[in-house]
């Protein structure tokens, strides 16, 4: 990168004439995350609100971009990599994540977990040694108190205030059994997000197993049988669908993230994080 154009294209960013304005932002987000720098230097070093403005856009615009671009790739490359799906959409928000502190956190739960666990306990013993962990040790629980907020959907904020939605409670439960070796699956239930346990015997791949009950984070992990599901969907007034009972895919998962995310902000009045969160929705079709 030639370092001496990249700072004569920043210095010339406050131009009044929108044109030349407009000609050096695109020159400047085709270049991508190297300039991300310099601008970032720009920023500080500047005193005009237009220009510091002007400048975060830019920085915005490359960092969207990017995770345009990466979650391209997870969907048609990286669906069972869930923890990898669920960063990529904090990135939105938060483009300096530290995935390997995430990691990190996620390996502590799975340890504390598995050493309580033996191979004696029933499916049921499992869980309940888990919810222990995850619910009263770690504190987890659902934010109904400010249900709606985006917060809740970004994966780092659940861990940093242990406080989530049904989906991403489920996402991040769902990665410390399944790191474990439990057969715990998501289950995309309209209104809310669930998990079950599967049985599954030799032979058997993936969530293709026996249903053997549901959990629901949201509620410190409570278990039910399929009869709570058939009057939850009967208060909805809905016709009860296979997809409702049944494990979801990973791309499930992400996609129903990004839509409550799209509904938070519209909630918010934010109509330009609305607009690119539906930009994201759309790579699923």
């Amino acid at each position: 990168m030639n370092n001496p154009e990249v700072k004569a294209l920043i210095s010339l960013l406050d131009d009044s004439d929108h044109e030349v304005y407009g000609h050096i932002e695109e020159k400047l987000i085709s270049m991508g995350n190297q300039v991300i720098p310099f601008l970032e230097d720009a920023w500080s070093n500047a005193f005009d609100p237009i220009l510091q403005q002007r400048i975060a856009h830019i920085v915005h615009k490359i960092q969207f971009d990017t995770v345009v671009e990466d979650l391209k790739v997870w969907i048609h490359t990286s669906e069972d990599n869930l923890l990898g799906g669920a960063i990529l959409i904090a990135r939105y928000q938060y483009p300096e994540l530290d995935q390997e502190k995430l990691n990190l956190f996620i390996s502590q739960v799975k340890k504390d977990i598995w050493l309580e666990l033996n191979e004696s306990l029933t499916a049921l013993e499992q869980v309940n040694i888990l919810n222990h962990i995850f619910f009263t040790k770690y504190g987890f629980s659902g934010n109904t108190s400010n249900y709606h907020a985006p917060q809740n959907s970004y994966i780092n904020c659940v861990i940093e205030s242990k406080k989530g939605n049904p989906l991403a409670l489920s996402i991040l439960y769902l990665l410390v059994a399944q790191s474990l070796g439990l057969p715990v699956y998501g289950v995309n239930l309209p209104e809310h997000f669930i998990l079950t346990y599967l049985e599954v015997r030799e032979g058997e791949e993936g969530n293709t197993g026996k249903i053997l009950f549901y959990i629901n984070p949201f509620s410190k992990g409570s278990v039910f049988g399929k009869g709570d599901i058939d009057q939850f969907v009967k208060k909805l007034n809905l016709d009860p669908q296979n997809s409702y009972y049944k494990p979801c895919s990973n791309k499930d998962m992400i996609l129903r993230m990004l839509r409550n995310l799209s509904f938070s902000y519209q909630k918010l009045g934010d109509t330009e994080k609305v607009d690119e969160l539906n930009q994201m929705i759309g790579l699923f079709v």
